[in-house]
């Protein structure tokens, strides 16, 4: 129901002589919902994306029915729109509860339908609810072409519900686990589109049978008004793990760094190695060996190859179109560039509007960065597409230490959404794999930093010199990675491009990154913005 105006409605509980089932057809029932009770409450959740923005009001987009049998809750689309003038959708299921002593905490409206007092809550917050979506995809049949379409994998193998809890805390989405063997992620911010998190785990895991992503197990999809197809949820298999590859990372950079004094290390005399060089672990020199262990290398290259095998079968298809590899060509310039160049006037922004939150080595970075603006926005714009014979593919857009579960001596790579502050449409171009390698060599960076930053005080060395033993374990670790990934790559025929082409695509992407990275860490924690100035002023010394 359209409103142009914020509406605030008093006096509460709110009684409505109409049937739970015929409850979102009564204006006056809407009138009250989506008055500021529900925009108190949608500001309040953690997956609101809002925060930084001032709302304006919400308008119910549609709404669909969730139902089995008797059994009915509404998923609801809606429009938050904000005095910058422009809007975000988003996907609530609700339900109503009597129960007095339930989701005390959860709570949207208090009413009273024909009598019967109770309250609307978030329906993830009931087991019925969920158990029902559960036994809506379990029974979901093929080719479904009703407004709500329940789809079931060949990967789904359970024969009845018995449990499912939350899954913890979550930014931008809610996950259920259900059975204990089970994920389904509801996306609470919603698009205008398949969400590129659906497509890739369906297209990875049920179409190439990929080992190393949490296998497909079903998805809800709905038709909207205009005839778009709208991800709201997705099920995977639970992969039991020991938590992310970013934790991993810190605890094992944690022990490389207290091998300096463990071992007597001497900084300046280790041995040094040029960006992008590729080292088998035999290359690697026994001083480099000694001080940070076999292991970490070892794992390197087992992640290297997940991650090549992920690309070489996302390309690997000629039917889907929406998988079928590219060429680079005029139109991918000019939405790089285009994309590109917004993006780093943003950045550029940002840093001139924050110097004053700036301090030491951060600040001289941040003036460098502005000092050398132009060098950087032409390293930009010289991007050639004529020049480039590699090919194009779907990738997984976000790719970090974050985004990979560790699980015994192996890792599984999942969460394909793409970067946050791009549109689903960008989320979907295909792009150079190497973007997904630059993106996991910056995770390195960042993990090497975070060490340094979170346990320097640990470590009996000056903060430079640890910088400095940062900077060449990063050259080490990015070398045996590359080397393993694209060993894999060649042996399976995927065009990324002769050396030189790749070398350029590496220092492009992980610029790009960098940048954007910048973004975040000038607007939460300013004294990290080092880490972005470092990355970005590395790349611009690399000699061409």
């Amino acid at each position: 129901m359209p409103r142009r105006k914020k509406e605030s409605v008093a006096q509460s509980p709110y009684n409505f002589n109409t049937r739970w089932e015929d409850l979102m057809e009564d204006k006056n029932f809407l009138k009250v919902f989506l008055s500021d009770v529900l925009e108190k409450y949608v500001v309040q959740q953690r997956w609101y994306a809002g925060k930084s923005s001032k709302l304006k009001y919400i308008e119910l987009q549609e709404y669909f029915r969730i139902q089995q049998h008797e059994e009915v809750y509404y998923g609801l689309l809606l429009e938050v729109n904000f005095e910058e003038a422009f809007y975000q959708h988003y996907f609530l299921p609700i339900a109503f509860v009597s129960d007095e002593s339930f989701a005390e905490k959860d709570r949207i409206l208090p009413l009273a339908i024909r009598e019967q007092e109770g309250f609307i809550i978030d329906a993830l917050n009931l087991e019925a609810f969920r158990k029902l979506v559960f036994e809506r995809i379990a029974t979901a049949v093929p080719n479904d072409t009703t407004k709500v379409r329940y789809h079931k994998s060949i990967y789904f193998k359970d024969t009845g519900y018995h449990s499912s809890r939350a899954m913890g805390l979550e930014q931008s989405n809610t996950s259920i686990i259900i059975n204990d063997n089970s994920v389904i992620k509801f996306f609470r911010r919603i698009y205008s589109d398949t969400n590129p998190d659906y497509e890739m785990s369906r297209f990875l895991s049920e179409k190439k049978g990929f080992k190393n992503t949490p296998a497909y197990k079903g998805s809800i999809n709905i038709t909207d008004s205009e005839n778009v197809n709208i991800t709201i949820a997705l099920m995977q298999e639970l992969v039991p793990n020991e938590g992310d590859a970013w934790g991993y990372m810190l605890k094992e950079l944690k022990k490389v760094f207290s091998n300096l004094e463990a071992k007597n290390i001497q900084i300046d005399q280790l041995p040094q190695t040029t960006m992008f060089n590729r080292l088998q672990i035999n290359d690697v020199p026994p001083q480099m060996i000694d001080w940070v262990g076999l292991n970490l290398f070892l794992k390197l290259q087992i992640m290297a190859r997940r991650t090549a095998e992920m690309h070489v079968l996302l390309g690997s298809e000629f039917s889907d179109t929406a998988f079928t590899p590219s060429h680079f060509n005029g139109d991918y310039e000019v939405w790089l560039k285009n994309r590109l160049l917004y993006q780093f006037q943003n950045r550029l922004n940002i840093v001139e509007n924050n110097m004053h939150r700036l301090e030491g080595r951060a600040l001289d970075l941040a003036k460098e960065f502005l000092d050398r603006k132009n060098d950087i926005r032409k390293r930009f714009v010289r991007f050639d597409w004529t020049k480039l014979k590699g090919e194009r593919i779907r990738i997984h857009g976000d790719y970090h230490l974050g985004q990979i579960l560790v699980h015994k001596d192996d890792f599984y790579l999942l969460d394909f959404e793409g970067e946050p502050e791009s549109t689903i449409r960008d989320r979907k171009v295909k792009q150079p794999p190497l973007k997904d390698v630059a993106g996991i060599f910056r995770s390195f960076h960042y993990a090497i930093y975070s060490t340094i930053f979170n346990d320097g005080d640990a470590f009996k060395y000056e903060q430079e010199d640890l910088f400095k033993a940062g900077e060449l374990l990063y050259r080490y670790i990015i070398a045996v990675f590359y080397d393993s990934y694209v060993q894999l790559i060649q042996e399976h025929n995927l065009n990324i491009g002769y050396t030189q082409e790749r070398i350029f695509l590496l220092r492009y992407c992980m610029l790009e990154k960098a940048v954007y990275e910048l973004g975040y860490e000038m607007n939460s924690r300013p004294l990290w913005a080092v880490i972005p100035l470092e990355g970005i002023m590395s790349i611009m010394n690399e000699t061409n």
